[in-house]
């Protein structure tokens, strides 16, 4: 059923890796999926296409968007079964508001699947979640642990080993710069610094 779905988690909740393994699934059953990731994160690039990479090491060429790429006019000059397609999002925390608000209208058509971040490192939605958690008609979170084994739900940021609780809220990164942590964790550690 078409419908708009966002499945979010903390860090190192294998967001990435179940947006692979369900774009797999669905071609496997026949669909064309078109699997998008920002632009915003250019580490993962081979053959001067984008690429969405999870930490497991499954990978898939995408279609990069920046923050002024319409998905509609995208969709309008695409020839696509509306029974036999899909939308897979990457990274849909960097969405904008009209970017959602275009995928909602999209998923009148066709399912849109959307994985990512909640929040960003000051415990804060981002704009594309916020749109994502006001417009989905699935919501679903995607556990991850804390060191101590409790539920992560912090994006903890970390420079130089040191916890940060402020900078810009985009800073492209993986286990180098984040983890996912749990309220009484993270505290700790601000109460730390």
């Amino acid at each position: 059923m078409a419908k708009l779905y966002f499945k979010y988690g903390a860090m190192g909740a294998s967001k990435t890796a179940q947006a692979l393994m369900c774009k797999f699934n669905y071609e496997q059953k026949g669909f064309q999926v078109f699997l998008f990731k920002t632009l915003l994160d250019n580490r993962t690039v081979k053959n001067g296409k984008g690429l969405v990479h999870s930490r497991i090491g499954l990978e898939s060429e995408c279609i990069e968007f920046s923050k002024n790429f319409s998905f509609i006019a995208y969709f309008n000059n695409q020839k696509f079964d509306k029974d036999k397609s899909v939308i897979i999002v990457d990274e849909c925390q960097f969405l904008t508001k009209e970017q959602v608000d275009e995928l909602k209208i999209l998923s009148l058509q066709i399912p849109v699947l959307c994985y990512g971040l909640l929040t960003n490192f000051k415990t804060e939605l981002f704009e594309g979640s916020k749109r994502l958690v006001e417009l989905a008609e699935s919501l679903t979170e995607i556990k991850s642990v804390c060191r101590c084994g409790r539920k992560a739900t912090i994006n903890a940021r970390f420079i130089n080993g040191k916890i940060a609780t402020s900078g810009e809220e985009v800073m492209i990164g993986a286990d180098e710069t984040y983890e996912g942590l749990c309220f009484a964790c993270y505290k700790k550690l601000i109460d730390e610094k």
